[in-house]
């Protein structure tokens, strides 16, 4: 298991202390308790100074402890119930900057990293390990850069350690550019990359970590969102350090892509960069089986239905044919909507007919199923579209709930992510040549689906990687950023409704009847809403920040 995560409490407790010593003033730093890491000695040991940093490891994101996926932003689902907050507040896009997501909260991260990479520079550690683990507090600092660029655009860029007790005023910053921004997280990447190593422990940041990192900011860079003009120049980047990571020949897809979020296979081949988790403790498990799963099965409630996939995500899996519903010639039938689908959506949807946990489960009306679809104001415990959750989910946890932990790794980046990155990133610079062919095929070749045809144009190729993406990565937190970066969230999350399936019986026979779902409003605000606002108590503390526009 990686030595990430510490298990020995009373070094945990220690680290807390030490990180609470050097945010506050270091008065009470005179005399070295025997019992615990202090100042003084955190830094002359590489054992307690990986204290330190493995807490930073720790802030990355926990999506699998909370209610809602990010999905549950978009158009690939909704949350189970009308009082979530992104049916009540995120998808009516009337967040403000006291009750929007809170990312600017990574900036006790990038504190964090400072301490630790002022530091280690300091210190008389060995030379060998200096290297790597600045190295990888540079990635970290990186990758909460990241987070804070792509939710609020340009955001003050802080490399020292800031103490307010001793400088007053002066710690506030203003805002760099959106372009300041972004440039200092790729040079920082670039810099750092060739001082890690191609392989390392489970979850510590790797070359491939930092320049997948590097290629994902490149291609956001390079989207519609930040450049509007199209320059073809910054296409070619991103392809580039994509094509770096391939290059690599480190990474390869994982042949099951149900099993792949599973805890047993863990660090398998295709992951690049995850947060780990141990299980048997609410700190350290996942809880998605609980949150996100099927409410009811066999008769007992072992989740809360938290995810609920939406009829536009369904329509997308293709054929098992490799051919769009739409296409007459794909065999899709609308009163049998579920047969010879691609595998994919049998390994992410749970719909009505599958066996799930041993049991069929019915989401039809009329049936007395408690699984029956809800049609009211989401609140039924039936799901509110006819879809449930599967993708990511363990039969060994769904049925224990919530209360049953495990310790599946959260994967932030993965190999497939890359080769379709790089597959855009090549058609938007040059079009779709054999290598973009090459790229997205690998990725449907995992999934039993053929090749795309060969003489596709760059729009029609474009269109293909972006369906490509959406039901690779449905789920994973990619969707929201997909539909930022390329500027369609307007049209995509601008609608009156979303949409289920109702399957009722109609002059005796079952009929499929796609409709609005119950709550399934969606608003989003181009003048605005591309980025996020700054919380107001960021605003309020530091006069020299100015809010995003709009808000």
């Amino acid at each position: 298991m990686s030595n990430i995560f510490i298990k020995n409490n009373i070094r945990i407790a220690s680290l807390i202390l030490a990180i609470t010593c050097l945010v506050s003033c270091n008065k009470y730093l005179d005399v070295d308790p025997k019992d615990q890491v202090t100042n003084s000695t955190l830094w002359t040991s590489s054992g307690n100074a990986d204290l330190f940093l493995n807490n930073i490891y720790s802030g990355l994101p926990d999506p699998y402890n909370k209610l809602e996926s990010e999905d549950t932003w978009t158009d690939n689902a909704m949350a189970g119930y009308n009082y979530y907050d992104s049916r009540a507040i995120y998808a009516r896009s009337v967040y403000t900057a006291v009750n929007a997501p809170n990312y600017w909260i990574h900036f006790n991260n990038v504190r964090k990293c400072n301490v630790f990479i002022q530091n280690v520079t300091a210190s008389t550690l060995p030379d060998a390990w200096k290297k790597q683990r600045l190295a990888e507090a540079r990635y970290l600092r990186a990758y909460f850069y990241e987070l804070l660029w792509t939710h609020y655009g340009g955001v003050p860029i802080i490399t020292d350690v800031l103490n307010e007790n001793t400088q007053g005023d002066s710690i506030f910053r203003a805002r760099n550019t959106d372009e300041e921004t972004f440039q200092f997280i790729d040079n920082e990447l670039a810099a750092i990359a060739d001082d890690l190593p191609t392989k390392s422990d489970a979850g510590r940041a790797t070359k491939g970590a930092a320049l997948t990192l590097k290629g994902w900011c490149e291609l956001f860079e390079a989207s519609a969102l930040k450049n509007p003009g199209n320059d073809p120049a910054k296409w070619a980047l991103a392809a580039a350090t994509n094509k770096q990571v391939i290059d690599l020949g480190v990474y390869s897809l994982f042949p099951d892509l149900e099993t792949l979020f599973f805890e047993g296979n863990n660090n398998n081949s295709e992951t690049i960069f995850a947060r780990t988790y141990l299980g048997g403790s609410a700190t350290l498990g996942g809880s998605k089986e609980g949150l996100w799963g099927l409410r009811n099965v066999g008769g007992a409630q072992v989740g809360y239905g938290g995810v609920n996939p939406t009829q536009e995500l369904v329509d997308d899996y293709e054929m098992n044919n490799g051919l769009p519903i739409t296409d007459p010639a794909s065999g899709y039938d609308p009163q049998n909507p579920y047969v010879n689908r691609e595998k994919r959506f049998y390994q992410s949807i749970i719909y009505d007919g599958c066996n799930w946990l041993g049991y069929v489960i019915l989401t039809r009306r009329g049936v007395g199923s408690k699984n029956e679809i809800d049609l009211t104001n989401g609140s039924g415990g039936g799901p509110n579209t006819g879809y449930a959750l599967r993708k990511t989910l363990d039969p060994k946890y769904a049925v224990s709930g919530s209360n049953h932990l495990n310790s599946a790794n959260y994967i932030i980046f993965r190999y497939a992510e890359v080769l379709l990155s790089y597959a855009e990133a090549q058609n938007e610079a040059v079009g779709p040549d054999a290598s973009v062919q090459d790229a997205v095929n690998q990725v449907r070749a995992r999934s039993e689906l053929p090749a795309l045809p060969a003489d596709l144009t760059q729009d029609e190729m474009r269109t293909a990687i972006r369906r490509e993406r959406r039901v690779e990565f449905s789920f994973e937190d990619k969707r929201w950023y997909d539909l930022i970066r390329w500027k369609t969230a307007e049209i995509n999350l601008n609608t009156p409704s979303l949409h289920c399936m109702v399957i009722e019986k109609v002059n005796g026979v079952w009929t499929y009847t796609v409709q609005p779902a119950a709550d399934g409003s969606r608003i989003f605000y181009a003048n605005k809403n591309y980025v996020l606002p700054i919380p107001q108590d960021a605003i309020d503390k530091n006069s020299k920040l100015v809010q995003n526009p709009n808000y």
